[in-house]
């Protein structure tokens, strides 16, 4: 098994190597390797399955995911845990909402930024999310996991950067026929629709808005400080529709 997923990483490490956006498409293949190998994907047959693999995915999210009553306990262990969240995912359409979203918006932002810029950038950004969101609801004992709140940095420095970046999006209103506007009209309709959801959200199971909107303003935010003008008009090549899977509270 160990020397499966070893093959796996090499090969997604080579299919890289060249490539405009390194960063993005590393990250990707990175959530995408650890959730195939961890219980929530419920492929991997030494987690068990029934019963047994539910109390596995439990566990799981428990310990690499961010636990608001327990971040700030003062162990080092709670205190990585808005960074290792980042990496992990609670379903499939978990994981291939926010994949599609950082395929799309990642690149553009990556070439834009630079490699190690954009990695500290997301990094920083979604540990900061996850932070926010946490002190917000400091009484949870729900396990939150995801990368959106990196990837709605990204969109956030993508409509800083790309305003007039033409972006195809599929509306459900719309029986999801392709329709093509700008960015700064879909992104920020996207922070509009998270705002709605964060105030009508529980603090039950769910989807963390309020870690999507954080993110989003730190990106805009950071863009805004750290580079001038934005470019002239682009085409972004794929196509979410405009709200991507969040945060998952399992």
């Amino acid at each position: 098994m160990i020397r499966t997923w070893s093959a796996s990483i090499v090969r997604a490490a080579r299919s890289v190597q060249g490539a405009s956006a390194p960063v993005t498409y590393s990250l990707i293949a990175l959530c995408c390797l650890l959730f195939l190998a961890g219980p929530a994907s419920g492929l991997n047959p030494a987690y068990g399955a029934g019963d047994g693999l539910l109390a596995e995915q439990r566990a799981y999210f428990r310990r690499w995911g961010v636990i608001p009553a327990e971040l700030f306990d003062g162990s080092a262990g709670s205190a990585l845990t808005p960074l290792t969240a980042l990496f992990v995912h609670g379903s499939w359409v978990h994981l291939l909402g926010n994949m599609l979203f950082l395929y799309v918006f990642g690149a553009m932002t990556e070439e834009r930024m630079g490699r190690v810029q954009f990695t500290l950038f997301y990094v920083g950004c979604g540990y900061l999310a996850l932070l926010g969101y946490a002190v917000a609801n400091a009484d949870s004992e729900q396990s939150l996991v995801g990368a959106s709140g990196a990837i709605s940095a990204v969109l956030g420095a993508f409509l800083y950067l790309f305003p007039r970046a033409r972006v195809t999006s599929l509306l459900p209103f719309l029986f999801f026929l392709p329709v093509r506007f700008p960015a700064w009209i879909v992104l920020p309709f996207w922070a509009a629709l998270q705002w709605l959801a964060a105030g009508r959200a529980s603090d039950g199971p769910g989807v963390a808005y309020l870690a999507h909107l954080i993110g989003f303003g730190l990106g805009f935010g950071y863009a805004s400080v750290r580079y001038g003008r934005p470019t002239g008009p682009t085409r972004v090549k794929a196509a979410p529709a405009p709200a991507p899977e969040g945060e998952n509270q399992p």
